[in-house]
């Protein structure tokens, strides 16, 4: 076969290969890093390479843009080289940039430990157990069919009254059996009551069961890979949803599905999904056919757009979704690629409006057994409120959209190396700021941005209404026809340009801090309560400990009760998932939740627009709403405004 040479820039490192192989694998030999989180498959898109000179084969994908393709792009993983060729590995594809997404985007939403306080226990039982069984060879006398021999012995281990096999393991199950002198490992998964043969291997394989637990966000896709046999938290990985570019909000993809069907979002979300997975296995040494469950919990749009159903109803009255309770599946079935026969389990949603991330909240915080009144806000596209204890829970939705996500802000970006996450503005008027990673700064993410919003406020720079105030100070100024605020100064940033807030962006964050509050005091007004009522507060979420409580209280963001009450409890959806993966009867209460939970609406609701323009003022049109925190703050922001 015909040779052919591959040089790899900016390195100027080449790889003498055959004709049919792959760019990917040339790379490899040349020892040149490039990204490949799917390992090659074509599923992934980040081995991206630029020809700069010859001509190479390349197999179709959806994974480039028409202007991509035109400048060059190509991935390696799905081009040969036709002759000799000259290629640049351009900075996304190169280790540096994959760092940042490991090891700072995935640590910071990955929560690998629960943060609680008390601590929420369920029996070990998981949903998907491997059990080795010696069974003995039939005879005359012993003469029961081979599946009958396999439920025998399977029932003498454990409790399975309901048992049931598919016809593609009764097909190999004799062969299995007789090939391995009847010692094989049986693989059972929980579907409702029934225990089913999810398939049957030769020998003992009991140590090779693993399963993930998925946190499938608006904004971020988080999985656990999880060890079935210990119950151990293996590693974590993390991405960003690629449906964004339908839509930022579910409304917008919602409506995108309408017009052109789901499949786009479904195709979407499990490539997502696929990728998070195959970066979590290479970096393990895990085999693909040793994942032989999923649990995913999400917002009910998402769990729709991940099954491939049509969401079209939530969005309209009566607000109904297709399903709320989805059954176990085959992953395969929608195109997620573990073991073939491996089970994808969807926890319970709630309403259409509040999902199974908020039943996955309740679950991980224990909420549904507190003995005191409890309140859960969970921070995000949408934020989620639900108050109760053990008697009785209340919860709502409201419409936040991504602005403290860092999306729809000028400089805003997501929580990656560079971004903003801490903001000071002392009273001498210097102003302070940490980055992720302690880089120059490129961007200001969402707890930056809250931060930010509150620093601006108790130093005068903004008003109560948000409104950005002339200021002699020189960082206040208007540009083309708006007021904007010059946080970072172009040679202190990243990215060699000032780093702003508008005034735009400050109505963006009053506007989603404002949806907040305001759904946290009509369902607080419809249960005829006060916030002193409430004795704890679990704040859930993306920011994790990032967030700081005397801003978030400082803006109207959260009640006005004493901060001891706050805790912060991060990604409870992705904590309640794998806790339902790890116990049948974790699972179990999820479903007992979801049933037992009243969902208020406030679509309908005849005060929601007067508690919304109400609550976009800083921290609320009422002040006596906040009494605690004006008595507590009022001088220290008085001189605080006179020195800056």
């Amino acid at each position: 076969m015909k040779k052919v040479q591959i040089t790899f820039e900016p390195d100027r490192k080449t790889a003498e290969v055959d004709q049919e192989t792959t760019l990917l694998e040339a790379a490899a030999r040349a020892g040149v890093y490039v990204d490949s989180v799917c390992g090659g498959d074509g599923i992934c898109g980040k081995c991206r390479l630029i020809l700069k000179k010859g001509a190479v084969k390349v197999e179709p994908t959806r994974l480039l843009t028409r202007d991509e393709i035109k400048k060059g792009y190509v991935l390696a993983c799905q081009t040969k080289a036709k002759g000799d060729v000259v290629l640049e590995v351009p900075s996304e594809s190169r280790e540096e940039k994959r760092k940042i997404l490991v090891d700072k985007d995935a640590h910071r939403f990955r929560a690998l430990y629960a943060p609680l306080k008390e601590k929420v226990y369920f029996e070990y039982h998981p949903l998907v157990q491997k059990m080795y069984l010696e069974l003995p060879p039939p005879s005359l006398q012993d003469n029961v069919a081979d599946h009958v021999r396999l439920y025998h012995h399977i029932r003498r281990q454990r409790k399975a009254p309901v048992m049931q096999t598919g016809l593609k393991i009764i097909q190999i199950l004799p062969g299995i059996l007789r090939e391995n002198n009847w010692k094989v490992t049986a693989t059972l998964g929980m579907r409702g009551g029934t225990t089913e043969v999810i398939q049957v291997e030769g020998g003992d394989t009991t140590k090779r069961n693993y399963a993930v637990a998925i946190d499938v966000g608006t904004s971020t896709v988080v999985a656990h890979l999880v060890n079935l046999n210990t119950s151990e938290t293996v590693d974590a990985e993390a991405t960003y949803n690629s449906q964004r570019i339908y839509g930022e909000e579910v409304t917008r993809r919602m409506l995108y599905v309408e017009k052109n069907g789901p499949d786009r979002l479904r195709q979407a979300i499990v490539k997502d999904i696929n990728n998070v997975i195959t970066a979590l296995i290479l970096r393990n040494g895990v085999r693909l056919n040793d994942i032989m469950a999923l649990v995913c919990a999400g917002n009910t749009i998402m769990v729709h757009f991940l099954l491939g159903l049509d969401p079209a109803q939530i969005r309209k009255e009566p607000y109904i979704s297709a399903c709320t309770s989805p059954p176990p599946v085959r992953a395969a079935e929608v195109g997620i690629k573990i073991n073939p026969r491996g089970l994808l389990y969807c926890l319970p949603s709630i309403a259409g409006w509040v999902g199974a991330d908020i039943t996955a909240g309740i679950l991980a915080t224990g909420l549904y057994q507190a003995e005191e009144l409890t309140m859960l806000i969970d921070i995000g596209t949408n934020g989620e409120i639900v108050i109760g204890n053990k008697d009785w829970m209340i919860c709502c939705s409201a419409s936040a959209g991504p602005a403290f996500e860092g999306s729809g802000v000028t400089c805003g970006m997501r929580a990656a190396k560079g971004a903003i996450e801490k903001v000071n503005i002392t009273e001498e008027g210097k102003i302070r700021c940490a980055t992720i990673g302690d880089t120059k700064p490129r961007g200001i993410c969402g707890s930056g941005l809250i931060d930010l919003l509150a620093e601006l406020f108790t130093s005068g720079f903004i008003d109560r209404s948000g409104g950005l105030s002339s200021h002699k100070d020189n960082r206040v100024r208007e540009k083309n026809g708006e007021m904007e605020f010059v946080l970072i100064s172009a040679d202190q940033s990243a990215t060699g340009e000032d780093l702003v807030i508008t005034q735009p962006d400050i109505d963006n964050l009053m506007r989603a801090k404002a949806a907040i509050f305001a759904a946290i005091s009509i369902l607080m007004g419809f249960l005829d309560l006060e916030f002193e009522d409430v004795q704890r507060v679990y704040l859930a979420g993306g920011f994790g400990n990032y967030l700081d409580k005397e801003s978030a209280l400082t803006i109207g963001l959260i009640p006005d009760l004493s901060l001891e009450k706050v805790q912060f409890v991060g990604n409870t959806s992705l904590m309640g998932a794998k806790m339902a993966l790890l116990s049948t009867e974790a699972l179990r209460v999820c479903y007992e939740i979801s049933r037992k939970i009243t969902y208020h609406d406030l679509i309908t609701h005849p005060n929601y627009m007067e508690e919304f323009m109400s609550a976009k003022f800083l921290p609320h049109t009422h002040l006596d709403k906040f009494p605690h925190l004006v008595a507590g703050r009022e001088d220290s922001w008085q001189r605080k405004r006179k020195k800056t």
